[in-house]
């Protein structure tokens, strides 16, 4: 079984979504992949403890859209950490994205990607599990 740390990208664009995979995997974690804000939602609520992260574009196919999912995932866990990625809709972060979120524009390099996971990581940790600075 491996420690990596699961994370739950939420992309329809399959080319967009190997290079999140890619990105991930070289940066430790392990990832699962849907096309849909309602089977991410599904997933969440079946797996609650599994996922320590969400990956999300804002506009998917089907009803729900990142924002949705993002709403949906800190009412199952309200630290859990979530980057949102967009070409279209930075704009409405502000208003419409959970506290403690990332927004990465499109295009994004996949070393931002995995930067910014870390750092959400790292923020959410319990002192106890920090490494001692001294």
């Amino acid at each position: 079984m491996s420690d990596a740390v699961a994370v739950l990208v939420v992309e329809d664009d399959r080319l967009i979504q190997a290079m999140i995979e890619d990105a991930l995997s070289d940066g430790g974690f392990q990832s699962a992949v849907t096309t849909s804000g309602e089977e991410a939602i599904e997933l969440l609520q079946s797996n609650e403890s599994h996922y320590r992260a969400i990956i999300t574009d804002i506009n998917l196919v089907g009803r729900r859209n990142g924002w949705d999912v993002a709403q949906r995932s800190r009412e199952i866990d309200p630290s859990m950490p979530i980057i949102y990625m967009t070409g279209t809709h930075a704009e409405d972060w502000a208003s419409r994205g959970v506290p403690n979120s990332v927004l990465l524009t499109k295009p994004f390099a996949p070393a931002q990607l995995v930067t910014a996971l870390s750092n959400l990581l790292n923020a959410q940790a319990p002192s106890a599990e920090r490494p001692d600075q001294g």
